[in-house]
């Protein structure tokens, strides 16, 4: 093991000590720590990573139901079409996408920058969702379902996951809000159990089919992340999350730049 790799493996727990501390988050780090620090390619790193993000979201979603904070017929309603998008897109899409994309004269869009380009964009918006101030939206009446966009953002959002290997949890929970007169306390505990499933059921009915997947080094990186979280669970006890969770909304700023200039002009 070289030293890169065991920095790779310190950003597993941390992935995990992240997601304790803050609730969310952590596991937007899963795609950049394979890719650069343990050197595999945009379709591993985006399907280890629905493995790491789905594992991680279940263990804290479950924690979340034992609080009363889990609709679960919310999460059937938002996660069918959230799982038909995520595994359309890794059983049909991510295995026959060309390597390069297309050209213009001398350049190549390449899959890797279309997938990481995307990871990338998507950042932003989930950094400002932590930059921003919780604001607890006043909810009247019982839970409602608005059918037809909850179809229509399920499979867009599974779309995205299944594409750039994220959970997307900034935008689930806002959805569950607006779409469904959900509480914003039982959103997000809603929300990771979408993600735990959606993540998961993408993994193993798209890419346990289409790829070789090296299961010990996968089992060794979400283990190191569970054990994070449960650190960053205890350490949420002395710890501000929401100052915070504000200061790694500017990470993950950063760490957008960062991937947009490695893969567009570096690697170029």
């Amino acid at each position: 093991m070289n030293t890169i790799e065991i920095f790779g493996y310190f950003g597993a727990i941390l992935i995990g000590i992240l997601l304790g501390l803050i609730g969310g988050g952590g596991s937007i780090l899963a795609v950049p720590v394979l890719a650069y620090l343990f050197s595999v390619n945009e379709k591993v790193a985006t399907a280890y990573s629905l493995f790491i993000v789905g594992s991680s979201a279940l263990f804290g979603g479950i924690k979340q139901h034992y609080k009363g904070y889990v609709d679960w017929r919310t999460a059937v309603v938002f996660g069918i079409p959230a799982i038909i998008g995520v595994t359309l897109v890794r059983h049909y899409l991510v295995p026959v996408l060309p390597n390069v994309l297309f050209s213009i004269y001398d350049f190549e869009f390449t899959r890797r920058m279309g997938m990481f380009g995307l990871f990338a964009i998507l950042m932003i918006p989930a950094a400002i969702s932590m930059l921003k101030k919780d604001k607890e939206r006043e909810i009247t009446g019982a839970i409602k379902y608005n059918y037809v966009l909850i179809l229509i953002e399920g499979l867009v959002v599974g779309g995205i996951t299944g594409f750039i290997g994220a959970g997307g949890g900034f935008l689930i929970i806002p959805a569950l809000v607006i779409l469904a007169n959900v509480k914003m306390k039982i959103a997000v505990g809603t929300s990771l159990i979408i993600i735990a499933f959606k993540s998961l059921l993408g993994f193993f009915l798209g890419d346990a089919f289409t790829m070789t997947i090296d299961w010990e080094f996968l089992i060794v990186f979400t283990v190191l992340s569970l054990i994070g979280i449960v650190i960053g669970s205890y350490l949420s006890n002395f710890v501000d999350g929401k100052k915070l969770k504000k200061g790694f909304g500017y990470f993950i700023l950063v760490m957008a730049i960062f991937i947009f200039y490695i893969e567009f002009f570096v690697n170029h």
